[in-house]
């Protein structure tokens, strides 16, 4: 048995699973429990009854286990589940203690998150146990039909293989001598993959694979019979370009093959002014918010940062923000005083110029903090691309095409490239980092932002980048 998807993806089928369970185990658990659980008046008018699962599958996903790394690699996630579910089990707990009148009732208290640990740790154990055996059986599958076997169609099928949401892809070829030469590389993949009819109809070959989606990628596009697209479109077959496949599927733009036709006429890139005035707002929120929460752990690590040494507790520094203006952006230290005497470099990984508690508040984070004076002081936005120095935005302006289109909006404390690409030091992963940006610029929504704030727990919880 094959079910065929089309814009479903391998983590929302997780994501399923967990709630399926949960909506089943946990209910069966209470009523275990609290036989009197329906009774009116009894413990189902507690909020935290549903808060408790809420906060489960929130933090599932803020801490990245819905991602494809997290599916591929089921150990891994398995090893997680009982911290993440802890920390949505203690969430559910303090709110409950705060929700409670007078003394609360401590041993319930301790009996419900015991309760929720043990089952949302079974069902997470049990979900992704479910999800292996899915995906193993390739009963998750998609059926693709691309046009075109050139090499744009070779690099689909790479990039699918590595970043694409579904695990399981079935991959027709569609191609025609007019769009250009077959790539050996396709050539020598299973038979029978690629079609060459003379007619090129799109439609019978979508019909004869069962296609969930025709994705437009020849090398050659003026060779193409769009009325036979057309035909295919009219026959309930939906028909994408590749451009938009890759933006849709791997949720970055493709700085390769990117084409500023398309970028004119697809949608995006609009910032209103409830858009900036909302985006504002959530800022000031979040940032002061932060700030009051962190003050404590800022303070000791300025306690710390003066203790190793001599120099400056903070550390100020040149970067850039929207529409190229330059401001100064606050840190604490985490280098030795005078580590760019030589000039501006790149951080490299085990930097020597990096003392030995600097290298703690980088691996945490926490040497960011201060960046929320920033945020509060309207130079950056909590969410958006990381600020570059100006030197190094001079350089890679005439090196990276569209490099300043990251600067449509004010650069961030965390961002979508800074939760999908570890820390890069070069031109290839500046290269590589802008893609996501674009994606960010891009698709810039309220809601966006909220979804990077809650995954930039992973990157806390289990640092891959910091330098």
């Amino acid at each position: 048995m094959t079910i065929r998807f089309s814009k479903t993806t391998t983590g929302m089928v997780l994501f399923a699973l967990d709630v399926l369970l949960v909506l089943a185990l946990w209910p069966l658990v209470l009523l275990l429990a609290y036989p009197d659980v329906l009774a009116p008046g009894s413990l189902s008018q507690d909020t935290c009854v549903l808060t408790y699962p809420a906060f489960d599958l929130l933090m599932l996903f803020a801490t990245g286990l819905y991602r494809r790394d997290a599916v591929l690699d089921v150990a891994r996630s398995v090893s997680r589940a009982p911290l993440v579910v802890g920390l949505g089990a203690g969430l559910g707990l303090l709110l409950s203690l705060a929700q409670a009148r007078g003394l609360p009732d401590l041993s319930h208290q301790a009996l419900m998150f015991a309760l929720a640990f043990s089952t949302f740790s079974v069902c997470a154990f049990v979900a992704r146990l479910v999800l292996t055996f899915l995906v193993r059986r390739r009963v998750l599958r998609r059926r693709l039909l691309i046009i075109g076997a050139g090499q744009r169609a070779w690099e689909l099928l790479l990039m699918l293989k590595r970043e694409g949401n579904s695990l399981h892809d079935h991959v027709t070829l569609l191609h025609n001598p007019a769009l250009g030469a077959i790539d050996p590389r396709l050539e020598a993949d299973p038979p029978g993959r690629i079609h060459c009819p003379e007619a090129f109809n799109v439609a019978t070959v979508a019909r004869a694979v069962g296609a969930d989606l025709v994705i437009v990628a020849p090398d050659e596009r003026r060779g193409m019979n769009l009325e036979r697209l057309l035909e295919c479109k009219r026959a309930g077959f939906p028909v994408i370009q590749y451009l938009s496949f890759v933006e849709q599927e791997i949720r970055r733009i493709d700085l390769k093959r990117v084409e500023l036709g398309w970028l004119v006429y697809s949608g995006g890139f609009t910032f209103g002014v409830l858009d900036r005035v909302l985006k504002r707002g959530f800022d000031l929120v979040v940032s002061s918010t932060m700030l009051v929460l962190t003050a404590p752990l800022l303070l000791g690590a300025m306690i710390a940062v003066r203790w190793e040494g001599l120099g400056p507790v903070l550390y100020r520094q040149e970067r850039v923000t929207r529409d190229g203006r330059v401001f100064w952006i606050m840190k604490l230290r985490t280098m030795r005083v005078n580590a760019e005497a030589a000039g501006a470099v790149w951080a490299a990984q085990n930097d020597h110029r990096v003392t030995k508690v600097g290298a703690f508040l980088r691996r945490t984070r926490i040497d960011e903090l201060p960046q929320l004076i920033n945020i509060l002081r309207g130079e950056m936005s909590f969410v958006g691309p990381r600020p570059e120095r100006p030197v190094f935005v001079a350089d890679l302006a005439t090196r990276i095409p569209l490099y300043n289109e990251r600067h449509m909006v004010k650069a961030g404390l965390t961002g979508w490239a800074q939760i999908n690409y570890p820390y890069g030091a070069s031109i290839d992963d500046a290269r590589s980092k802008l893609s996501y940006d674009l994606y960010y610029v891009k698709n810039f929504s309220i809601v966006f932002d909220c979804v990077i704030l809650l995954q930039t727990l992973r990157e806390v919880l289990w640092p891959s980048g910091a330098r």
